[in-house]
């Protein structure tokens, strides 16, 4: 059974989320503040994290900051309509994903079963490198059993969002997506108001494979239309 951490300081909502969660069979533990949070999420095994980012005291914003300095934890922020600069800082320090209050129950389900889902692949048991499937291009190598990926021979470290993305696109070369079908093929889930996650997504990845993330060789922009895996280094 999978552990998910609430944390919202509007009791109601942590209440409603609660019951939806316990409903599909999840554990729910509860917190009604940061610093409540992060002692939770350091004394019990956590599998997920949904946090509001507007809370007295300490804000989900350095709650996640917090967590992401040891943690690799799914985590789902929750904001009004008027915190869109504090949904990309979020997204910016580590968080994998936010919705807007108010939002539909249904659509949080599909959002913490996708998140669980990349969570648990991204830390499957290991095995040979001699067995494990490779892509390759140029440069890039994704051993796909591992979940490494290494950089002209040396490995970088990816958050299970951000291999998800480059994966999608180290298995499509040449084609172009835009953002909604990027965020449908990754999160599993129907793309609403995907820009500004893809592209801090994106841009967090450039700057772990690229030399100069500035000038990428890997994974570029087709202005108007979306992204792109660069498979030849003569493009």
């Amino acid at each position: 059974m999978y552990n998910i951490l609430v944390c919202d300081d509007d009791k109601d909502i942590v209440e409603a989320i609660s019951i939806y969660l316990t409903s599909e069979g999840y554990n729910v533990l509860k917190a009604y503040d940061g610093i409540e949070a992060l002692k939770v999420a350091g004394e019990e095994d956590i599998h997920l994290i949904i946090l509001d980012i507007m809370m007295p005291g300490m804000d989900g914003i350095h709650v996640t900051q917090e967590l992401r300095k040891d943690s690799k934890i799914p985590l789902i922020l929750l904001s009004a309509k008027s915190e869109d600069t504090d949904k990309i800082l979020g997204l910016n320090i580590g968080a994998d994903d936010y919705m807007t209050k108010p939002f539909n129950p249904l659509e949080l389900i599909a959002r913490v079963k996708s998140q669980l889902r990349r969570y648990t692949d991204f830390g499957s048991v290991k095995k040979d490198k001699t067995d494990s499937k490779v892509l390759k291009i140029r440069g890039l190598e994704m051993f796909e059993d591992e979940k490494e990926v290494y950089v002209d021979g040396d490995e970088v470290k990816l958050t299970p969002i951000e291999y998800k993305i480059l994966k999608f696109f180290m298995e499509n070369p040449g084609i172009v997506f835009n953002t909604d079908q990027i965020y449908e093929n990754v999160w599993d889930s129907d793309a609403v108001c995907t820009d500004n996650v893809i592209a801090v997504h994106i841009r967090h990845i450039r700057e772990k494979i690229e030399i100069n993330p500035k000038e990428p060789k890997y994974i570029q922009v087709v202005w108007g239309h979306g992204y792109k895996m660069i498979s030849d280094s003569k493009h």
